[in-house]
């Protein structure tokens, strides 16, 4: 970030989005302020603005940070020395919430109600979900290969199971009564199992 003249130099940008997903684990969304989040990092919400622009243009960089982080672990997993199904699973793992308000996906869903309304937040989202399914349609097409999968077309599979793991997601993240992450991971095991794995 570049310094405005007259105030105290800014925080990384890295330290920036930290802070961010911290208040999103502690509060939720609704308490998020561009206010409230400069107080955390000693500068003002104009500050802030002032280096971002928009409250929707830091939760979708927020967002890509955390994502960047997450997709080192995604290509860390789907390139491990192990069979295909164990690295689809380390997948399906690494893109469920981890629980109720899980800050990532809570960060997910604001950036998917925004982006209605916003075109540069349905770009942005739209390329972090291309990454994810980018990297699944390659690890489908090593495992129909190696004959560990049934032959499918990777593209509408992957498709198809990212809109899966959605639709469980969402229900995980909010708290919905029932829903919980074991319940999503049986249930998509269950689906892997009859329409991909092989007998």
């Amino acid at each position: 970030m570049a310094e405005i003249p007259g105030r105290r130099p800014a925080p990384p940008r890295e330290e920036v989005f930290a802070a961010a997903m911290a208040a999103i684990a502690e509060h939720g969304l609704a308490e998020l302020t561009m206010a409230g989040l400069g107080r955390r990092l000693g500068m003002s919400g104009g500050h802030l603005l002032y280096y971002f622009g928009s409250k929707d243009q830091l939760l979708l960089e927020t967002l890509r940070w955390s994502e960047d982080e997450l997709g080192r672990r995604r290509r860390a997993a789907l390139e491990a020395a192990a069979p295909a199904a164990a690295r689809l699973d380390a997948y399906v793992a690494l893109y469920l919430p981890t629980g109720a308000g899980d800050p990532r996906w809570t960060l997910w869903v604001e950036v998917w109600g925004r982006s209605l309304a916003v075109a540069s937040m349905r770009t942005g989202q739209a390329a972090i979900e291309a990454a994810w399914r980018s990297d699944l349609v390659v690890l489908l097409r090593q495992g129909i290969a190696d004959r560990e999968f049934r032959p499918v077309v990777p593209e509408r599979y992957a498709l198809r199971l990212s809109a899966l793991l959605d639709g469980f997601g969402t229900p995980v993240v909010t708290g919905l009564p029932g829903a919980s992450r074991e319940a999503a991971l049986e249930h998509i095991g269950e689906y892997l199992d009859e329409s991909l794995h092989r007998p």
